[in-house]
């Protein structure tokens, strides 16, 4: 028994991760995180990811989505002027909220209000903006949520512009809505949302990178707007390549904080919800918890080309062709396959040819004619490493790309056909016959 003990305990020494169960790459405390690769959508941590859980001030980055759209789309422009209703006016009063303070009988242009909410996340500016845009908060309220679900989010519910509990809003939150509601979205959703806001409006990292500006400066209204995103690099928690995007907190959801941050040619994007680290400070634990998973992205993943355009698996790159000029055609990959790669894992991803049955006849041939770049199936990747398949933030599945007919192939004309079937009976019958004289002998 002494010597069986003795070799356990040396054993375990020697190896001392041999567990059935894989420890997590780190450990964040928080109620919820993620963290994707944006060109991509690849998960590369993820923690209660699709739980609903409040979001606070990070509402806004659906808020900025549609203001962003409204320019573009020349439904407002950034010289508009607008004049505060009562209710913008009475909440941008309120200095225990993140704010700047509007005159009922001033004018100002949505450049100014939409920076003072991206850099400040001023809550009376941006309830400003949901009224420029929708006529009232309660219409930008259904704008909101439609938008979510046009853009593939699953786990959401906006109730205000802003992110603030409803409570918080004298009475006057968005008619329809529940006084003890608050904004929710999953961590998955908001990572999806944050991806799209800043793959369609890349513009917005303009706005969101800026460390600290005065509104109105100059005037007697000058308020400085310090942005509450302290992991910019010139700032206290300051991390290269941070350039964005939202934090937010209040009462129920705690320490919140969207990140993107580029590296090595790879930009991130993470969630953070309810973060509990550096002692639960809700303006501090966020920042912590992100240079983690920051940390984890950049220390273990890079971008690259798996497989190049125009690819071809040897015998399986030809299809056969009925009724055409040549009896098949070639086909490879339309695009090159860019995967999210975890160090040391390049040679574990496994191309498979997936040919659309329903293009081919019985037989397994298309039909002549058959146009170059023709779609006639996809290439799928399968992941065939020691550790675990990274996944899209949409879907389980790894990257897929388009098989492509590499070139034209033409109808033969009747004449040829006609030559063909003639071809084809005299072959079957001399066949026939050469198989009858065999067996004479």
């Amino acid at each position: 028994m002494a010597i069986l003990f003795a070799i356990t305990f040396i054993v375990s020494s020697i190896f001392p991760f041999t567990s059935a169960q894989a420890a997590e790459p780190i450990t964040i405390n928080a109620g919820a995180a993620i963290i994707i690769e944006e060109s991509t959508g690849t998960v590369l941590y993820g923690k209660n990811i699709d739980e609903k859980l409040p979001i606070a001030s990070m509402a806004k980055v659906m808020t900025e989505y549609l203001v962003l759209e409204a320019v573009k789309e020349g439904k407002i422009s950034w010289d508009q002027t607008y004049k505060p209703s009562e209710y913008v006016y009475k909440i941008s009063q309120n200095r225990s909220l993140s704010n700047v303070p509007l005159r009922l009988d001033g004018s100002y242009n949505v450049k100014e209000l939409y920076e003072a909410m991206a850099i400040y996340s001023a809550n009376g500016a941006a309830i400003a903006l949901s009224e420029i845009i929708a006529g009232s908060e309660k219409a930008f309220v259904k704008m909101m949520n439609d938008k979510a679900k046009e853009l593939g989010l699953t786990n959401y519910e906006f109730v205000n512009a802003t992110g603030l509990e409803n409570k918080d809003l004298a009475g006057m939150h968005p008619e329809g809505t529940d006084v003890n509601a608050e904004s929710k979205l999953s961590a998955r959703d908001m990572a999806l949302l944050s991806q799209r806001l800043i793959q369609d409006y890349p513009e917005v990292l303009e706005t969101a990178s800026i460390p600290r500006k005065t509104f109105r400066e100059g005037t007697d209204d000058a308020t400085e707007m310090p942005n509450w995103n302290w992991m910019l690099p010139e700032l206290v928690f300051g991390y290269e390549g941070v350039d964005g995007l939202k934090t937010g907190s209040t009462s129920s959801a705690g320490s919140c904080f969207t990140a993107t941050a580029t590296k090595n040619g790879m930009r991130v994007i993470s969630v953070v919800m309810d973060a509990q680290g550096n002692g639960g400070d809700v303006k501090d634990s966020r920042f912590p918890e992100t240079e983690k998973m920051l940390d984890y992205a950049f220390n273990n993943f890079s971008v690259k080309e798996v497989f190049p355009a125009n690819y071809q698996i040897d015998k399986q790159s030809t299809i056969p062709v009925v009724k055409g000029k040549e009896d098949t055609v070639s086909i490879h990959t339309k695009d090159a396959v860019t995967l999210v790669v975890k160090k040391g894992e390049e040679d574990a991803y496994k191309p498979a040819f997936e040919i659309d049955q329903d293009q081919l006849s019985k037989a397994g041939e298309l039909t002549a004619p058959v146009k170059k770049d023709h779609v006639v199936g996809k290439m799928t990747i399968k992941y065939e490493g020691e550790g675990q398949a990274l996944t899209n933030i949409k879907s389980d599945t790894l990257s897929q790309v388009d098989l492509v007919t590499k070139e034209t192939v033409e109808k033969a004309n009747w004449f040829v056909l006609s030559m063909r079937g003639i071809g084809g009976f005299f072959g079957g019958l001399w066949g026939t016959v050469s198989d009858t004289v065999k067996g004479w002998f």
